[in-house]
């Protein structure tokens, strides 16, 4: 299979262009700066992949390679556990909500047309509550920030589908793996000065990194997935158990909480990615036949940390 991919380079894309490439596929990297791409991915250790000058928020000559792919692959987006300044807001909507518009209407054109469209979204869709349980065929419970971008950002992609294309959307939980949330939780831990983070009691609902891109792959390779999908394990847990499992796996005691006013004064308004969270279970994930490698947050950390 031959796969396009945009955000290739950062945290999740470029595992699953390793896993993509270990897997015998073909892949091309839409990059705005190809420069970094092929420092990320070197054709010595990558010599299937393929990297494109990329401009998101306009088509361009990219497009055209497109035509020669199976599958889409769209996890491009500015950082959302930033200050959410009025300019880095924006930054946060154009780089989903108007690059997804873009690249779907670049599928519309292309001839032949891929047949498949994997999105990411997020579990921020569903709003947060230390007492309600989502799953993917749940509503919002409120419109914040965050649920209204993955409202909009879902609904950008599913436009593919009037071109005949698949599309699936998996709503990313907290991804564990060297880097992402995790890399700014290790640091305080491994300085035995760790703890929850803000009350403990906030929902902690997470995936391994092998496990999403397991299940960006079957996305891509399995026909009979449609729609949404939560990319979750299947226990999620409270932010507390998160961090002595955390710290059990490094040795480490989890004693001292950070608190809230400390997340606050660091992110502002985005504090809320990690002060509040969701229940949330992968009910079609697990009916579609998609099996875990780490089922439990114990196993996934220490799996992360060794």
């Amino acid at each position: 299979m031959k796969v396009a991919i945009t955000g290739a380079t950062g945290f999740i894309g470029s595992h699953l262009v390793a896993g993509l490439h270990q897997s015998g596929h073909d892949i091309v990297v839409l990059s705005r700066d190809r420069d970094r791409a092929r420092r990320v991915f070197p054709e010595v250790a990558f010599p299937r992949v393929e990297t494109i000058p990329y401009t998101p928020l306009q088509l361009g000559d990219w497009q055209r390679a497109i035509a020669s792919c199976d599958g889409v692959v769209n996890l491009a987006g500015a950082p959302i556990a930033e200050r959410w300044t009025p300019a880095h807001k924006q930054a946060i909507q154009d780089s989903r909500i108007k690059a997804t518009a873009v690249l779907v209407d670049a599928i519309a054109q292309a001839d032949p047309k891929p047949t498949v469209l994997v999105s990411a979204s997020a579990i921020g869709y569903y709003g947060t509550s230390e007492t309600a349980v989502f799953d993917e065929t749940s509503t919002p419970i409120q419109t914040d920030f965050l649920s209204q971008l993955c409202q909009d950002w879902e609904a950008t992609a599913r436009q593919a589908e009037a071109a005949g294309v698949r599309v699936v959307i998996p709503r990313f939980g907290i991804v564990l793996g060297q880097g992402g949330a995790l890399a700014r939780m290790l640091t305080p831990f491994r300085l035995f000065a760790g703890g929850p983070i803000g009350s403990g009691r906030q929902w902690f609902s997470w995936i391994h990194i092998d496990d999403l891109v397991s299940l960006i792959t079957k996305a891509l390779t399995d026909s009979t997935m449609q729609g949404v999908y939560n990319g979750t394990a299947p226990a999620p847990v409270t932010m507390a158990t998160a961090c002595d499992a955390l710290g059990q796996a490094l040795h480490r005691p989890s004693w001292l909480p950070v608190p809230d006013f400390v997340i606050q004064a660091l992110l502002g308004d985005a504090a809320i990615v990690v002060l509040q969270g969701q229940q949330v279970l992968p009910k079609r994930t697990q009916a579609a036949g998609f099996t875990y490698q780490y089922p439990t947050v114990a196993a996934a950390m220490k799996a992360v940390v060794t």
